[in-house]
């Protein structure tokens, strides 16, 4: 069965994409725990992160570094958390999440309410920092 993530990744349903290369595509979270959450999730359809090769799995996380220092230029007073929970899309992703304290750093926090015109400012300044770096 196709997870909702590969439906993004064949243009079948909208997203708001901030990066992208051969093997690997970026988008914001359309509930996000912060602002600039984003998702950093691997072209291929896999299950469980440690059942990646090494050089697929070596290229994602090379790909999150890249999404990532780009969203501190976006976000520059935030740290830029990482989390891989497995659990919520049966598809290897990584959650990159701006925040300042841990309690933000909570998926079980209300997540933020973001309209359309909201993400699609964010993606645009996300993938503008991503092609300058």
């Amino acid at each position: 069965m196709s997870t909702i993530f590969a439906k993004i990744i064949r243009r079948e349903i909208p997203a708001h994409i901030v990066a992208e290369d051969d093997m690997n595509i970026a988008f914001l979270d359309i509930n996000p725990v912060t602002p600039g959450h984003t998702l950093v999730v691997p072209k291929t359809e896999i299950d469980y992160l440690f059942d990646m090769d090494e050089r697929d799995y070596t290229a994602l996380h090379l790909f999150a570094k890249k999404v990532a220092l780009a969203l501190q230029r976006v976000f520059p007073d935030k740290r830029i958390g990482t989390a891989v929970v497995g659990l919520e899309v049966p598809h290897v992703h990584i959650h990159l999440i701006p925040f300042t304290r841990m309690s933000e750093f909570s998926f079980s926090n209300p997540k933020y309410k973001m309209g359309p015109d909201e993400l699609a400012g964010q993606a645009s300044k996300i993938m503008g920092a991503y092609r300058d770096l």
